[in-house]
């Protein structure tokens, strides 16, 4: 008490915590659960009186905190038995107008005798006063007969935000429209919220009267805030038992405990083992650092998929953002950049102002946001994922709204190739329809070709086959009944669909080994090294292209690290840092290969170093060969070309690329000409 007197007005509220109250008297805990507003308003009237003494007329709050666990109801669960009582709501916090006064004791002046009247004010509706009280010295006409002024001077005001929460993704069930509560908050806790934030709302359910020409016998409900507990940890939501601790633990020494995850990954999608394996890892994530300069290097994995139709990439995405436990799933195509970052929304919420309304990937807060269909997006909508991928904030600045959301998220990608569907004469690379500075964000980058290859094939439409038949059988209670098929056998033979790991089971592995923070031993650390140097050196000569850049290397120390949280382990091993080395040399090998170079160029900008050379080459034949009227026609630089090595094909599509970059144009058709030539003459 004497440190709060000292403290005001900086500190106006004492936070008890609920256990405490239980503990010194089990019945007032009680009563301030049934009965708050009274509860509340005695203690609040009880501290007051205990530091009049030291101040004039305090404003002091009194605020609980750390509910039990039957009083924490879900916004769909609230009823009207809990209309007035004390209840806990856990949510994201979807929007949050700016800090507002509310008057709270309005002082009036009578315009007839100037008589000053208080009325105090409760809720969000205004009173003013009925009449002028004779009992005062007023002169006792009532409203009707006289007006009222508001003397905004003399009057009281608090600090009041209105926000609002959404249930969170994690505990929605399939396809389950998320519902919303909202809250006011007042005073010193106002201000302290953002869209995105993951909180626990403690407060008292109130009621409204919707219509205000009409009344209406429904009534709107929303809470009043007493505190506000920040979710900091992550996965906190995922309970874990001392039995499911053990159960964890044992799984984790078993040997073959990281090829029963990978086998809990899409198990009904036949193949892409090594893409599974970077799917689990990217489940448990790196290590995010803060270093003492204050600088914040990510941990999260993000992962792009690319492929042919029909290779699954859509049924992947949607089985991770269920399997993690903060999983968030959202098509590119119905996405705009507000729906992914964040929104300036003027509506009845803010009462007409501009409010944030947060995006899939702020509410994918230290989770996993899976957008399918990312090429399908406009330029604009796609840029504005950037800042996410590599800070894991996004900065808004909309309709005169200037904030920083947290959108600590691992990110998955799916893409279909630029024509639909990948040309086995053309590099991967060419055929990519994502801008170099997205993709070069992606610590691993998957394509998904399908090619008919008969004994591939068949072992597909086994497993396709295998995977409807047990769907069938599933759909029977009594399958045993069926004679014309051996049951048995189907059921037998179809088990490798089943998950090796119960989904629940496999969440609370995720969050529990989420409490790791491993540190590399000097084993992964020179492993890592000398992997970097040895790829680098492959660029050393003149001629050379860049085969790797230090993204890859971060890449390396974020798979090593989800490896070695994988097996419940505080030290990364040689054995983490060669399994992130299999993988991020299988996708180079892929993508950032030309010729059987390396040339990580074709993902960092978009332009291998052959092709640079390439582009130079042309650049100079058309300046050679242009006349001043017509320029050079493409015949004749596809014959000088080929004297350089550089096939029809390739000419062709370097005409059109520096067509559309600007760099050449088209006199007459069929003929070229440099633009920076025009404009010099």
């Amino acid at each position: 008490m004497t440190a709060m007197a000292d403290l005001y007005p900086d500190v106006r509220s004492m936070h008890i915590d609920f256990a405490d109250i239980e503990k010194h008297d089990p019945d007032l805990a009680n009563y301030t659960l049934n009965r708050p507003s009274l509860s509340i308003r005695s203690a609040e009237e009880a501290l007051r009186r205990m530091l009049s003494h030291a101040l004039t007329n305090p404003t002091i709050h009194f605020r609980i905190k750390g509910l039990p666990r039957d009083s924490r109801i879900e916004v769909r669960g609230l009823r009207e038995k809990h209309l007035g009582t004390f209840v806990s709501i856990e949510g994201l916090v979807r929007k949050a107008t700016e800090v507002r006064p509310r008057v709270i004791m309005a002082v009036f002046d009578c315009v007839r005798c100037g008589h000053k009247t208080i009325v105090e004010q409760e809720g969000m509706s205004f009173h003013e006063p009925l009449e002028c009280s004779k009992d005062d010295g007023g002169c006792g006409r009532a409203s009707g007969s006289t007006k009222f002024r508001l003397q905004p001077e003399e009057s009281r005001f608090v600090d009041t935000q209105k926000i609002e929460a959404q249930e969170p993704p994690e505990g929605m069930r399939g396809g389950a429209q998320p519902e919303r509560l909202a809250g006011y908050i007042e005073d010193d806790l106002s201000g302290r919220i953002s869209p995105g934030d993951r909180v626990v709302l403690n407060g008292i359910l109130k009621s409204v009267q919707k219509g205000t020409q009409v009344k209406s016998a429904l009534f709107d409900i929303h809470l009043d805030v007493n505190s506000i507990e920040f979710e900091e940890r992550e996965y906190e939501e995922v309970l874990i038992t001392p039995e499911d601790e053990l159960r964890i633990r044992e799984f984790a020494e078993s040997p073959d405990y990281f090829d029963r995850i990978i086998q809990s990954i899409s198990p009904t999608i036949y193949g892409y083992e090594q893409e599974k394996e970077a799917l689990a890892l990217q489940l448990f994530g790196g290590v995010t650092k803060v270093m003492d300069d204050g600088t914040r290097i990510r941990g999260d994995i993000h992962i792009a998929l690319i492929g042919d139709p029909g290779t699954a990439k859509s049924q992947m995405l949607r089985y991770m953002a269920l399997l993690a436990p903060r999983g968030i799933y959202t098509s590119g195509k119905a996405s705009s950049a507000a729906g992914l970052t964040a929104a300036a929304v003027k509506d009845e919420f803010g009462e007409g102002r501009w409010t944030l309304e947060a995006g899939a990937l702020v509410l994918a807060d230290k989770g996993l946001a899976c957008i399918d269909e990312l090429d399908k997006m406009n330029d604009q909508d796609r840029s504005s994922i950037h800042e996410s991928l590599e800070q894991g904030t996004i900065s808004v600045a909309k309709a005169g709204i200037t904030a920083t959301l947290q959108s600590r998220c691992a990110v998955l990608g799916a893409a279909n190739p630029k024509y639909g569907r990948f040309d086995e004469n053309r590099s991967v690379a060419e055929q990519i329809d994502l801008p170099p500075a997205l993709l070069s964000r992606f610590d691993a980058i998957f394509t998904m070709t399908d090619r008919p290859d008969s004994q591939q094939d068949r072992k597909v439409a086994a497993h396709i086959l295998k995977a409807h038949r047990r769907g069938e059988l599933m759909l029977h209670e009594s399958p045993e009944e069926i004679t014309a098929v051996d049951v048995g056998e189907i059921m037998r033979d179809s088990q490798g669909l089943v998950p090796s790991m119960e989904r629940d089971f496999l969440r609370k592995y995720v969050a529990y080994s989420k409490r790791i923070s491993p540190v590399m031993s000097d084993e992964a650390v020179r492993t890592l090294e000398g992997y970097y140097v040895s790829i680098r050196k492959l660029g050393e000569g003149e001629e050379a292209s860049v085969p790797i850049t230090a993204r890859q290397l971060e890449a390396l120390i974020r798979l090593s690290e989800a490896s070695s949280r994988a097996r419940l382990s505080q030290v990364v091993m040689a054995e983490d840092a060669n399994r992130a080395i299999k993988i991020v040399e299988y996708y180079l090998g892929k993508v950032a290969s030309e010729g059987g170079r390396r040339d990580i160029d074709i993902i960092a900008t978009g332009t291998s170093r052959s092709q640079r050379e390439q582009i130079y080459v042309l650049r100079s034949l058309v300046q050679q060969l242009s006349d001043e009227r017509r320029g050079v026609s493409a015949e004749e630089l596809i014959q000088k070309a080929a004297a350089e090595n550089i096939p029809e094909d390739r000419v062709r599509a370097l005409l059109k690329r520096l067509s559309d970059a600007g760099e050449v144009y088209s006199p007459q058709p069929g003929y070229f000409k440099l633009a920076s030539e025009e404009r010099i003459g």
